[in-house]
């Protein structure tokens, strides 16, 4: 504020002078500047003047002003500097105004100078505040992933994803629900899950009311209504609304399987589905049915279920206009008119509408009952 600034110009202006009149008093002598580097140079001596031995009056003068400069210089080294400028708020002392002046804006938040120059990716024209933004963002188009998980190979866009995933490894979890004591490797999906505690559902659908828990949801939720799927598998082209629903979807091709249950060994593709599974083991059943008391194990199955006591069927077939409480058993029954078999054996080459059918067709040549 201006009180403070003048207040503090007029201390240090008087400490200044306070501090000068002491320094003449106490110094035994005052260095004068050079002007070697001035436009008030002083005159350079003539040849005959530099022609003058060391022996002689002028040049020991010299000397002994050398000799001095350097016991001032000495003397100097010993002496604490006095810092008269303080700042009123904090204490924190500076010896020159300026630098006082500068300081008090950390204090009043001021941030004169402002920086009008933005990075813009040459591909898709986006514009980015800091150079670093733009070069993380450019890697979406390149496809480069510098960050290498040393366990598993996998490459990473952003060294914080790679940190991110080690925790898959690690099995470290550092965020816990204080109400039921389940464990989170990131702060949002702890902030997230306590949303099922609190029953805060703060995103809302304008098409039909429905709220939800994260605005990710709500968008997924939108795609109902709109019916887009932007997301398409490059391989078998099957579409989806999420990125992330296409990721999991790729492992499919691919067969990778990082999430492993330390009980039994067996794989899965999402960590989600490593979650639910775990419960097969501990029988843990945290999500109650408010209305009859039944509780499932997976949060989405009780979500399910609550459609039997509301009879909400959202998900409808545009080809025959059949309604489902689920959006899988809506993609599963479009498979019927459209024909198609996205789950094939690879022992016979066989193709299933179901992955459900193919696991049950495989026992067939497994021999397993």
């Amino acid at each position: 504020p201006p009180e403070i600034k003048e207040e503090q110009e007029d201390i240090c202006s008087s400490q200044e002078g306070e501090q000068l009149g002491l320094k003449q008093e106490t110094d035994p002598f005052m260095l004068t500047p050079t002007y070697e580097d001035s436009d008030h140079s002083e005159p350079e001596p003539d040849s005959d003047q530099q022609l003058l031995s060391h022996s002689s009056p002028v040049a020991e003068s010299q000397d002994q002003r050398g000799n001095q400069s350097r016991m001032f210089a000495k003397h100097m080294s010993g002496v604490s500097l006095v810092k008269p400028c303080s700042c009123k708020t904090c204490g924190k002392s500076f010896i020159q105004k300026a630098d006082l002046e500068f300081h008090i804006k950390m204090h009043t938040n001021e941030k004169p100078y402002i920086c009008n120059k933005s990075f813009k990716c040459d591909t898709c024209g986006k514009e980015f505040k800091y150079k670093s933004k733009l070069n993380q963002h450019l890697r979406i188009h390149t496809g480069e992933k510098p960050h290498l998980c040393n366990t598993c190979g996998k490459g990473f866009k952003q060294r914080s994803d790679l940190t991110q995933h080690l925790k898959i490894h690690t099995g470290e979890k550092p965020y816990v629900c204080n109400t039921c004591g389940k464990s989170f490797t990131q702060r949002g999906n702890l902030h997230a899950h306590m949303k099922i505690h609190t029953g805060e559902k703060p995103y809302v659908c304008n098409t039909c009311g429905k709220g939800f828990r994260q605005s990710s949801h709500l968008t997924t939720h939108l795609i109902i209504h709109t019916g887009e799927k932007p997301y398409s598998c490059k391989i078998c082209g099957k579409c989806f609304t999420h990125r992330q629903n296409l990721s999991f979807h790729m492992k499919i091709h691919t067969g990778e399987k990082p999430h492993v249950c330390n009980t039994c060994g067996k794989g899965f593709r999402q960590g989600s589905k490593l979650t639910a599974h775990l419960r097969t083991h501990t029988g843990e059943r945290p999500f109650p049915c408010n209305t009859c008391g039944k509780s499932f194990a997976h949060s989405k199955s009780l979500w399910v279920h609550m459609k039997i006591h509301t009879g909400e069927k959202p998900h409808v077939c545009k080809t025959c206009g059949r309604s489902f409480t689920r959006s899988d058993t809506l993609s599963y029954h479009i498979r019927i008119h459209t024909g198609e078999k996205p789950f094939p054996c690879n022992t016979c080459g066989k193709s299933f509408t179901h992955s459900s059918s193919l696991r049950v067709h495989m026992k067939v040549h497994t021999g397993e009952k």
